[in-house]
């Protein structure tokens, strides 16, 4: 330990200078070995149960728990070793006649047993610790393996929030765990050695000290088991809290948009407020409880004791006196660990409980599909009377009587409406949906394409490769056909930019293109891909039909599912889906005429055409499907070869060194020492810090009070047991007793002070947290992982709640407890304080020395835990993806590295606080050895002995270890502290409260929308986005946007949103500069539906109508319009309906259909649809079109559509390019001038698709 505390002395520890662990200790080996423990000892089915997770983890360690118990026993015995001998040693001091060696003998005894017990102390905490270390890394380990394995149905019943709490609070308690786990038979043994002690001095008065203690410790067993309710309870509390939390925290983009995420804040408030009635219930029938009886113990068993004695007239000498102290003073400890005990047992079994009932959840179903031989076979995938169901309880099976066979080389696509189930058949090849009945046969490896982009975070090209070796011809060639070298070069870090979160700084169009990118380079033999041409502009979906489908993938077997009427005619074999079931197949002439599901897809296709033509009617589109190019966060390629130069001129970005540009940067980790402002907020967060002097005046009454006790009775009773007292014993015992009632008194009233404390200011640290968090401004979320967010509102809220206020009542007590041994001896002889003195500052000096190292490493272990639980939800979310590429392995290796990468800073800094705890130790054993030689060189005579074995009896306990300990544990937790006043320190977004700001319960009436010079950017040091766009959006109108990649179109979404405010010029609505409205009003009067539509767990009426202001008639009335009503009403819940975590168990056309229900409901006037018609077939988007020409007619409809039939449909058009306003017009008007930028759009993507797509 030496060299790196020596190294955290002169510089700030970074992970780099932690060295690595052993192999012993490395995750790898760990949880190689404790799953072979565990297999062994399960019963072939794969579940677990308690015994055998216990039995598991109990051989993964049993060298330490060997180890530490023998350690435990010598520190038990040598801790009894100064109290058997007290009563020796004040005989020797009252008697004149006593060798001198005698003396010598006895201090040397003293010092021995101490210097056993310090070397035995250190030695058994640091194996406790590495034990902690190891089970932790193996339940890490083993709940990660189990989320890559579980299947859908089972994450649907086991929500990220529950998830999140198993992996920061449930494994942290149960490695925890190892402190108390000698407790459960070194209580007894210590009870059984304190009464030996007690019998040998005061006879039969020992059983009144047993009985005293039994009652005590019989009082804990209602205590224990209320405390294990108020404990079960607490955690399902925080569990619903962290559940609604991070389901927020995914979708605060969504939130801030539409004006909910006050509304969520109010939930998680009010979730917290029920969380916090638990917790005052723990706290304070535990907490407060425990420290009373813990503090109160050795009185109270001293006072029924001496009573005793006094009654039956046991002689009492202030040598049986002392003993009994002493005695008294180590029997605190196990009527404390006891009840400890039990909480941590307790605590324990319900963290076992929860983490077994995970590991118990139903895997997915493998070995569903028989794998055919791959040489010689032609047959790709084959299903034989195939029957699926997600829910294998249900009745009703998602898929039904599926026969199907595919060749190798075929191009399958699948359709239907929203709902029909083709997702799900994509899912039932990869083995994701459990198989009722039938035969499925495949043969080959597969990739996967799913419909929601499921990104990692990371770097681009990680995301590309996805663990495979560079192959740079491949890897090229791959991004010219996914049309994404124009976006890396844009990028300042090229394809080494770092993704945000979930994909943050993408648009749909790239995570898309960087999707099918990843499934492409892993050169498969079928290709399965869920709807990939949805997100991306008309352009782009073209050029990766031709380059992907048709070129890289010419001789692979492919599987798509499209709503895109135009991509059918090259498919091999078409399967059209109603129900759950393959109602027509075939190849496109073949069932153009033969049914009608098919014919209601393409004639949806036809009409909306019509309509493009009545516009348009000389230009051939009938077979157009796709509009607008996406609006691309970074770039993609351009379509007018003409524009391609310039642009790249305009937007090309030097490419930067180093990590300074990126969007998701370091966790930020405070340098030096805990700054004092941070214990300063704390202890004056409530009442102003009036309840810190009455704390610490309570405890110093507490510990004068014990001292006084403890002189009254040594000074009033003979040195010899058959020299009768001065006073009565009557006298003598009221005394004593009302001076053990008062310690008791203000042990209690210190102990409810804190508590109140501790409570209310850990509930202001929330409230203000996390209203910082929801008041942040969207750029926030995206450059921080939500698993940093989640560390603080779980892990360091949990500090906040219970751990730091009992540390600091702790430091209260050690720094009190020490400043009074130190007064009782240095009042026997003054002299001593030459030797306290020195041996302080020396403590001092080495707690200095150590302290720098020590807080970095505890804030590295801190930093470290976040990016454990990050990967964890991530790898849940994409666990279907990780699985067809036959990823597990690297992604359990990635899971073991981070693990490593926590273990590596705890393992040191338990070796560095062994180090210095050891050096404290030595030195107060050695100075105690000084302090008894001045002791017998005493003239005899001088003091009395009684006083001088009182001195003796509190050096018994003398040491700055417990000082040190109390306040680098407090340090430690303070962090806790820092990390969540980091987040009350983050910038909000601007605020205008007041009834001036508040425009009219009417506003917007017209809709009307004035730009005037509009100029933004995203950040100082960066160019302008818009150039100054000035135009007119009149009231009612339906304005179509369009533009190429960079034009600015999402950015002025966001403007008129205030998601960005503008540098220059202004946007008014219906004569109000929204700049001047407060941000909450300006967004819950608008309406926008994003292209990921988004739902919440709950219900779907909470999803339509989350803010409670509509009747169910009118939401029914709404879920007709939106062509859902039918489908809702052969639901069993109806309105009630559950919806699971992310909206899973519905489609995402569905999805999207709800989210313009909550539109309808609100009826806006000014409505803004971000690609809201993507994830739906061509029919439902053709409906929908025409609900919102019906039910939107007063209202001004902003619109981005991939579909040009939707673009064709407004009233006016606005081109942007480069952030200027390039044409402002009517569609008919712009179409007639052959020379506009629209006009040329429209005629290339009519030449491209008529090209491609039209022939035979």
């Amino acid at each position: 330990m030496g060299p790196l505390l020596t190294l955290g002395y002169r510089k700030t520890l970074d992970l780099e200078d932690v060295p690595q662990l052993s192999n012993y200790h490395s995750a790898n080996v760990v949880f190689a070995h404790f799953r072979n423990k565990l297999e062994s000892n399960g019963n072939g089915s794969g579940k677990v149960s308690i015994l055998e997770l216990v039995k598991a983890l109990i051989l993964l360690t049993w060298k330490e728990i060997l180890w530490t118990a023998l350690l435990s026993f010598v520190c038990t015995m040598t801790s009894y070793v100064g109290p058997y001998l007290i009563k020796t040693f004040v005989q020797y001091l009252n008697s004149p006649h006593q060798l001198t060696y005698k003396g010598y003998a006895l201090v040397f005894i003293f010092f021995l047993s101490k210097f056993i017990r310090c070397i035995s102390e250190r030695h058994l905490f640091f194996q406790l610790r590495n034990m902690a270390i190891r089970v932790r890394s193996a339940l890490f380990s083993i709940i990660y393996r189990k989320c890559l394995k579980l299947s859908s149905q089972s994450k649907q019943g086991h929500t990220s929030g529950e998830n999140i709490n198993l992996m920061s609070v449930d494994v942290e308690r149960i490695g925890f765990f190892s402190w108390t786990l000698h407790d459960i038979w070194r209580v007894p043994l210590q009870i059984i050695l304190a009464l030996w002690i007690l019998y040998k001095s005061l006879g039969l008065a020992s059983l009144v000290a047993c009985v005293a203690t039994m009652i005590l410790m019989l009082l804990n067993i209602p205590l224990g088991k209320l405390q294990e309710k108020f404990q079960k309870k607490l955690m399902d509390s925080k569990d619903q809290r962290m559940k609604v939390t991070s389901e927020a925290l995914r979708n605060m983009r969504i939130l801030k948009l539409r004006g909910w995420n006050m509304k969520f804040l109010a939930k998680i408030i009010e979730l917290r407020s029920f969380e916090t009635r638990w917790l005052k219930k723990l706290l304070y029938t535990t907490s407060a409880i425990y420290s009373f009886i813990y503090s109160s113990a050795p009185l109270f068993v001293s006072m029924a004791t001496f009573g005793f004695c006094m009654l039956i007239g046991i002689p009492l000498g202030s040598g049986n006196i002392l003993s009994a102290l002493a005695t008294f003073e180590i029997l605190q400890l196990p009527i404390y660990n006891l009840p400890n005990t039990i909480s941590m047992v307790v605590q324990t079994k319900i963290s076992l409980d929860r983490i077994t009932s995970y590991l118990c959840l139903d895997d997915l179903h493998l070995n569903m599909i028989q794998n055919l031989p791959r040489d010689g076979d032609k047959v790709a995938i084959e299903i034989f009377h195939g029957n699926f169901s997600w829910d294998l309880s249900s009745r009703s099976h998602t898929l039904k009587d599926l026969n199907i066979r595919v060749y190798h080389g075929m191009r399958v696509a699948i359709c239907g409406s929203i709902g029909s189930g083709k997702s799900s058949l994509l899912s039932c090849l990869l083995d994701e949906v459990p198989k009722v009945s039938g035969i499925m046969k495949l043969n080959g490896t597969k990739a996967y394409v799913a419909q929601s982009p499921w990104i990692q975070s990371g770097k681009i090209v990680d995301n590309i490769l996805f663990g495979k070796e560079m192959d740079m011809e491949r890897y090229e060639m791959i991004l010219e056909a996914c049309s994404l070298n124009t976006d890396l070069e844009l990028c300042p870090f090229g394809d080494q930019t770092i993704i945000g979160e979930r994909g943050i700084n993408l648009s749909g169009g790239q995570k898309q293109r960087i999707q099918i990118a990843r499934a492409l380079y892993h050169d498969a033999d079928i290709y399965l891909l869920d709807d990939p041409f949805s997100a991306v502009d008309a352009h782009t979906g073209t050029h990766l039909f031709k380059e992907c489908l048709l070129g890289i993938l010419s001789s692979k077997t492919v599987i798509y599912v499209t709503h895109q009427v135009e991509f059918l005619s090259s498919a091999d074999l078409i399967l059209v889906m109603r129900d759950g079931k393959i109602v027509q197949e075939g190849k496109y002439k073949e069932i153009f005429s033969s049914g009608t599901d098919f014919m209601e897809l393409v004639g949806a296709h036809k009409k909306a055409l019509a309509d493009l033509n009545s516009v348009k009617s000389k230009a051939a589109l009938d077979n157009l499907i796709n509009g607008e190019e996406d609006d691309n966060k970074l770039s993609n390629e351009e379509s007018i070869q003409d524009d391609e130069e310039k642009k790249t001129k305009n937007y090309k970005t030097e490419k930067l060194d180093g990590s300074e540009g990126q969007l998701v940067q370091e966790e930020k980790r405070e340098k030096d020492g805990v700054s004092f402002s941070v214990y300063w907020n704390y202890v004056t967060a409530t009442y102003r810090g009036a309840f810190v002097p009455l704390i610490i005046l309570a405890q110093i009454l507490v510990k004068v009070l014990q001292i006084v006790s403890s002189y009254w009775m040594v000074l009033v009773t003979p040195v010899a047991e058959d020299v009768r007292p001065h006073d009565s014993q009557s006298t003598i015992i009221f005394v004593y007793v009302a001076l053990i009632l008062g310690s008791s008194l203000f042990v209690l009233i210190r102990s409810m002070l804190i508590v109140t404390a501790g409570y209310k200011t850990s509930t202001l640290l929330f409230n203000k947290m996390h209203w910082c968090i929801f008041r942040a401004p969207l750029s926030f979320f995206d450059s921080t992982p939500s698993g940093r967010i989640l560390n603080r509102v779980s892990i360091d809220q949990s500090a906040v709640d219970t751990s730091i206020p009992i540390q600091i009542e702790e430091l209260v007590i050690s720094i009190i407890g020490f400043l009074g041994t130190v007064a009782v001896m240095s009042q026997v002889a003054w002299k001593m304080l030459i030797i306290f003195i020195p041996m302080i500052v020396t403590c001092i000096w080495y707690q200095h020395y150590y302290i720098s190292a020590a807080r970095e490493l505890s804030r590295l272990f801190g930093v470290c835990q976040a990016p454990i639980i990050q990967h964890f939800s991530e790898s849940c979310l994409g666990s279907t993806t990780i699985r067809c590429f036959n990823q597990e392995e690297r992604f359990m290796d990635t899971n073991l590295k981070l693990v490593d990468g926590y273990a590596r800073p705890k393992f040191h800094f338990s070796g560095a606080m062994e180090w210095l705890c050891f050096r404290m130790d030595m030195l107060a054993s050695v100075t105690y050895a000084i302090s008894l030689f001045f002791l017998i060189s005493v003239p005899k005579g001088s003091l009395n002995p009684g006083v001088l074995g009182l001195a003796v009896t509190y050096g018994l306990g003398f040491s700055l270890y417990g000082v040190v300990w109390d306040l680098n544990q407090l340090q430690t937790k303070i962090i806790s502290v820092e990390r969540i006043l980091q987040y009350t320190c983050i910038p909000s977004e601007p605020s205008l409260l007041g009834e001036e700001n508040r425009p009219g319960h009417d506003w917007p009436s017209q809709g009307k929308v004035d730009i005037v010079d509009l100029q933004v950017r995203y950040a100082p040091q960066l160019p302008f986005v818009l150039r100054g766009i000035t135009c007119t959006f009149p009231g009612g109108m339906k304005i179509g946007i369009v533009g190429r990649t960079g034009s600015g179109k999402s950015t002025l979404v966001q403007a008129l949103f205030r998601v960005l405010e503008p540098t220059i010029g202004q946007i008014w609505i219906d004569g109000i500069n929204i700049s001047k409205i407060d941000l909450h009003e300006l967004r819950s009067r608008l309406s926008i539906i994003p292209q990921d539509p988004t739902m919440f767990e709950g219900t779907l009426r909470s999803n339509l109508d989350p803010l409670e202001e509509y009747s169910d008639k009118e939401i029914w009335e709404a879920l007709d319009r939106i062509q859902l009503g039918d489908e809702v009403r052969k639901k069993k819940g109806k309105l009630e309906s559950a919806v699971t975590e992310n909206g899973e168990n519905w489609s995402m056309g569905q999805r999207q259909l709800v989210c313009l229900g909550q539109a309808l409901l609100k009826r806006s006037k000014v409505l803004v649809l971000d690609e809201a018609t993507s994830s739906v077939d061509t029919a439902t988007d053709y409906l929908i079109q025409q609900t919102l020409r019906i039910h939107f007619s007063g209202s001004t409809v902003i619109t981005i559509a991939h579909r040009i039939t939707s673009m064709l449909d407004t009233d006016m058009v606005l081109l942007l390019d480069n952030g200027l306003v390039l044409e402002y017009d009517s569609p008919a008007k712009l179409l007639e001038n052959q020379s506009s930028s629209f006009a040329k759009l429209v005629e290339e993507y009519t030449r491209r698709c008529s090209s491609q797509f039209l022939r035979g």
